[in-house]
């Protein structure tokens, strides 16, 4: 199979594509064909081996796994003798650890649901990580309510668009944050009301909101708590931080103010799970929400699509097609 491979940490170019035997799968796991993968910031961060901490896990000086790639839309080949939730030829996606920027990919069962049968295989292959990730933000840890005010800082990434679709759809009424290119995009999304950041900061308003969840992350827990209701609830999601240590000094910050202060500040590292992409299918099968995709590449341009969306910052979501 044709696989997107590195076998070094750096820029765009330790990307390659290259032949190598299909995966073999566990008894808990599936044997998918892919048809589409999006890219997210994951995928970049393992590719530069940035913040440095992340090696622990991923590798010191190169890569435990060679095959890139996160979320995987695509059918089900072969099953697990474990497995009862699916057969070959189910159409699936879900959120893995790596190796979808791949012809094929092992899938943990307990990872993957059934995709919805209206959408393309391309946009539900930006579902899993970003749709995922803005669900547990928001209803997991964020408690959102109807009605209440929420405010989504960094609204036009992956991320953030499936948080102002989401919340749109759980009925908040929803301020979206992004540059100026972006904001007839995020005002399409839902949002009552955009922001631009290279005009007004919103810590700097005077407006407050119930929830904010913090995708960008580049604001001071101090400036964001003035943009809260004195009961508000400011939820960090940002992968964003420095070289070595990433966002953890900042999420440790939130979580040892919180006890000490009226609003309620906290973290988290979003989970895959079977769980959370089933109750976000839910959803999208009832055509409440509608995932965006600003551009395609084919598996060949795989490495130059990882180059332009580090550098372009994208808005809404790039997918690689098999």
């Amino acid at each position: 199979m044709r696989a997107l491979t590195q076998d070094r940490y750096g820029s765009a170019e330790v990307l390659s594509v290259r032949q190598l035997p299909r995966p073999s799968i566990t008894d808990s796991e599936l044997l998918v064909r892919v048809r589409a993968a999006s890219i997210n910031d994951a995928d970049l961060r393992l590719m530069t081996g940035e913040p440095y901490i992340g090696r622990l896990a991923l590798g010191l000086t190169r890569p435990k796994s060679a095959v890139r790639g996160r979320d995987v839309a695509g059918e089900v080949v072969a099953v697990g003798a474990a497995v009862t939730d699916f057969r070959p030829g189910d159409a699936v996606y879900a959120e893995i650890e790596t190796g979808s920027f791949a012809e094929y990919a092992a899938v943990p069962a307990g990872r993957a649901w059934h995709r919805p049968a209206h959408l393309t295989v391309t946009q539900a292959a930006t579902v899993p990580l970003a749709g995922v990730t803005a669900w547990q933000g928001l209803h997991r840890h964020g408690r959102l309510q109807p009605g209440q005010r929420v405010l989504v800082n960094g609204a036009s990434g992956g991320v953030g668009t499936f948080a102002v679709l989401l919340a749109t759809a759980l009925g908040a009424e929803v301020t979206g944050v992004c540059r100026t290119r972006n904001v007839e995009l995020v005002r399409g999304l839902g949002a009552s009301d955009v922001i631009d950041y290279t005009r007004q900061d919103f810590t700097r308003s005077g407006r407050q909101w119930d929830l904010i969840l913090d995708v960008a992350g580049r604001h001071r827990l101090a400036d964001c708590r003035r943009a809260l209701t004195p009961r508000g609830t400011l939820i960090l999601c940002s992968g964003a931080g420095g070289r070595w240590l990433g966002p953890l000094p900042r999420l440790a910050r939130a979580l040892a103010w919180s006890p000490f202060v009226g609003q309620r500040l906290a973290g988290y590292l979003a989970v895959a799970d079977q769980r959370s992409l089933r109750e976000v299918t839910e959803l999208i099968e009832a055509h409440r929400i509608v995932p965006p995709v600003e551009r395609t590449f084919p598996l060949a341009d795989a490495a130059e699509a990882m180059r332009v969306f580090a550098a372009e910052h994208p808005r809404s979501k790039y997918v690689i097609e098999m």
